[in-house]
């Protein structure tokens, strides 16, 4: 929120420089991101009334001016500006001035013809960037007059950065309130009289809809002369708060909109053919709003109708059809409280925003809306003129204000310190927070103008930042610090991240919220948890899986021609379940487990010139997690399966000690694709907590016995799996004592007739698998060998049928 200083002080003027000030609304929560000076500085430039203008005699473009600066000596300026005429009111940098970047002013000779100082452009003063003439000022300012004082350019610029609860501090009386409160100073708000009803006429509202609008206010006003000039300092107040003078109607809008923090829409009364009604709107209806935008509409969003014709958009913005024009002569001003749950997210689905919304949707004070609206109309018909109508008032269903205790002994607590209630009585009082006292338990009633006061702690909140958050000593806790052991065989989420950060992927932290289509394409979810109000509208739906993250990552870098990316993230992602209820971590129908997923893309090694560049594949990846497993590595099974977001013939579930734990594969070629990559990227992603305890190791005895290495090749049909082959021979091991001397088991060689899988066949494999053999205490003899290798080949005989290749 950007508004001057001096706005400020206007309500109320505390004894406090403008860093003080600064200060004190920072540490109260009101963080003052910036200010900044109105204008650079300069001197020595005031007032001039050009008097005579005569052409340079020896320069087309240069005019000879005569000024009075007030001194009572005509002075002689050399100008170029083709705005320069007898009559004007203009800057002049006297004989001795400083300009701004520090350039000081001389006496000149222009082309042979003195100059005695310089008038100046807006651009020149750095005032704005126009610099197609000289700065016209006012007819009525003072030759000789400081420009500083006449443009009030002393003033300072603050620039508040407000946290979303805080919607009471969105207008100057808002943020004035906050500062009588915290310095003590009265607060001065706008009185004015109410202005006398010199007309009969009413417009009917029919408000259909109590949980989209709780009050409606308006009045006819007949006979404005929409061409008036809006006062120059209102313009000054407007264009210092960063908003651009438009027309007196629309400028009177905006300024009661940031002085009191009222949103108002004002009616071209001629255009409405009917009453108006306040509804929901109907599906596929359009509106064409004020910024030239059509906009089709659905029922969750709220209009403003006359008959058939829509005119507005509920709390958000007005339409084009009945937008006040310079050729506007009756009008009908109306001033409304919406409910923030309807007016939430409706200005970002359209993909815009505006300053109505921003207060609505955050809460708009619901009991001064009348008193408001005599404010702006008392200035209408002061700039404008007009005829006024009586004031409609309809209170149809407003927020209950129910009071929230505070318990002085839990305020201490929090604190840390021993407020007293005497002190805290005193906070309230400056708050004007209405209370009542029983014992030791406040009983306040929030004002209409916060919504942000519902529990405890809100209160105990404001009772620190008014105390001073500065006052509160720094403090020792006196809870003692008790290191708990942590289970040896459970790895937390730092050893994870440390564990995949040394397989050379780096970490990234994306949103939790993400575009809807994320969902349907990579996690194949078709009804994903949606946010009541994004923070941007491709931002709608909770993530159910962290893929989409990681391929935004990989595309992101690509196109900024990075060749190599591996990265990896651990966070929580949301799903529906109605098997959660409600608890301390937990939120009724949402699991939120916590998933490990990461993605390589490009080469599998770096560039250098011991290794060929190949792209990397499904093995490296696999490989990469079996790392992270560490010992359980051995227990992970990869079952083909099919994934939305992966490569049909290229994906895997993973199953670790027989239980899915998540998937790997290459990316889909339909989304690489869609994302514009080269090649695609590998992805795992797999449960956190099943892979977050591994069993301690177990010392054992090293044999002192050589290893026996045997060979086995074997035919192996089109259904049947290295996997399972290899899942056999482990529950035959595990199931004849015998056996027990097989250490190891590797494939290492793949086989199958080219010719046979060109022409469409289906031809058996042939897989070499190596065994390592030794036993404890002595050396292996051959019959033992064979016998074991025998039993192991009778396996793999009865349960796939395979043959051994001779």
């Amino acid at each position: 929120m950007l508004f001057p200083e001096s706005w400020l002080r206007s309500f109320t003027d505390p004894d406090l420089t403008t860093d003080a000030l600064s200060h004190q609304l920072t540490m109260a929560g009101l963080e003052v991101e910036e200010t900044q000076p109105v204008a650079p500085p300069f001197s020595g430039i005031v007032v001039a009334h050009i008097t005579e203008i005569a052409p340079h005699p020896n320069a087309d473009k240069l005019r000879v001016c005569q000024v009075d600066d007030g001194s009572g000596t005509p002075l002689q300026i050399v100008c170029g500006a083709p705005n320069a005429a007898a009559g004007l009111k203009v800057p002049l940098a006297r004989i001795g001035a400083v300009l701004p970047g520090g350039m000081k002013i001389g006496k000149a000779k222009m082309r042979g013809v003195e100059s005695f100082g310089m008038l100046c452009s807006a651009r020149e003063l750095g005032l704005s960037q126009d610099h197609a003439g000289l700065l016209e000022l006012a007819a009525d300012a003072q030759p000789g007059q400081s420009l500083r004082d006449l443009l009030d350019l002393d003033d300072t610029l603050f620039t508040l950065k407000l946290t979303p609860n805080r919607a009471d501090c969105l207008s100057i009386l808002g943020v004035a309130r906050e500062v009588a409160a915290l310095t003590g100073a009265p607060l001065r708000r706008p009185q004015v009289a109410p202005v006398p009803v010199t007309l009969a006429d009413r417009l009917p509202v029919d408000v259909q809809a109590t949980d989209l609008c709780g009050r409606f206010a308006g009045r006819v006003i007949r006979g404005v002369n929409a061409r008036a000039q809006t006062p120059a300092w209102i313009k000054s107040r407007l264009e210092r708060a960063g908003q651009r003078a438009i027309s007196a109607l629309v400028d009177i809008s905006n300024y009661i909109m940031l002085e009191l923090g009222r949103p108002t829409h004002v009616f071209d009364l001629n255009t409405i053919s009917q009453g108006l009604t306040v509804r929901w709107a109907r599906e596929g209806e359009t509106l064409k709003l004020l910024n030239e935008q059509t906009v089709t509409l659905q029922p969750d969003v709220g209009v403003i109708a006359s008959g058939d014709q829509l005119e507005s958009l509920a709390g958000i913005m007005g339409g084009d059809a009945s937008a006040v024009t310079l050729d506007t002569t009756d009008i009908y001003l109306e001033g409304a409280f919406w409910w923030p749950e309807a007016i939430m997210g409706r200005a970002r689905r359209f993909k815009f925003s505006s300053e109505a919304s921003h207060r609505f949707e955050r809460g708009v004070d619901f009991a001064n809306i009348p008193e408001d609206l005599e404010v702006m109309t008392r200035m209408i018909v002061d700039i404008c003129g007009g005829e006024v109508g009586p004031l409609d008032d309809q209170v149809l269903n407003l927020p209950s204000r129910n009071p929230v205790e505070l318990r002085l002994d839990r305020c201490r607590r929090v604190l840390g310190i021993d407020v007293s209630q005497s002190q805290v009585e005193d906070i309230f009082s400056r708050l004007n927070l209405p209370f009542e006292v029983s014992g030791n338990v406040f009983r306040v009633s929030p004002p209409s103008y916060r919504f942000d006061l519902s529990i405890e702690e809100d209160l105990i909140e404001e009772v620190a930042r008014v105390y001073g958050f500065e006052q509160i000593p720094d403090v020792a806790p006196m809870a003692p610090a008790v290191m708990t052991a942590a289970p040896e065989a459970r790895h937390g989420p730092h050893l994870l991240r440390e564990r995949v950060a040394a397989r050379d992927y780096q970490e990234v932290i994306n949103f939790s919220f993400v575009e809807e289509a994320w969902e349907h394409n990579y996690a194949g979810n078709t009804d994903p948890i949606r946010l009541l109000n994004p923070i941007a509208s491709q931002l709608a739906v909770m993530r159910s899986s962290l893929i989409g993250g990681l391929l935004a990552n990989i595309r992101h870098n690509a196109n900024r021609k990075q060749s190599r990316v591996r990265v990896f993230e651990l966070g929580r992602v949301f799903a529906r379940d109605a098997a959660v209820a409600d608890g301390d971590l937990t939120v009724k129908g949402v699991n939120q487990p916590q998933r490990l997923a990461a993605a390589a893309w490009g080469p599998a090694f770096p560039e250098q010139w011991g290794v060929p560049v190949r792209q990397v594949d499904f093995y490296d990846v696999k490989s990469d997690l079996e790392a992270l497993l560490g010992t359980r590595a051995a227990t992970l099974v990869c079952e083909a399966a099919e994934h939305p977001a992966l490569h049909p013939g290229r994906a895997a579930r993973l199953v670790l000690d027989g239980k899915p734990i998540g998937w790997l594969g290459e990316v889909h070629p339909r989304w690489v694709q869609q994302l514009e990559l080269a090649h695609a990227p590998v992805v795992f992603e797999v449960d956190v907590e099943a892979i977050s305890v591994s069993p301690m190791p177990a010392p054992a005895e090293l044999s002192r016995q050589p290893f026996v290495i045997r060979d086995l090749a074997v035919w192996i049909g089109a259904g049947v799996a290295y996997g399972d082959l290899l899942h056999t021979l482990r529950q035959a091991i595990s199931a004849d004592p015998k056996l027990a001397i097989v250490k190891d088991i590797r494939l290492f060689d793949v086989w199958r007739d080219k010719n046979a899988v060109q022409a469409g066949q289906s031809p058996e494999t042939s897989l070499a698998l190596r065994f390592w053999l030794q036993d404890a205490d002595v050396t292996l003899d051959d019959a033992q060998v064979e016998a074991c290798m025998a039993t192991l080949l009778d396996a793999l005989v009865k349960v796939h049928g395979v043959r051994q290749r001779a």
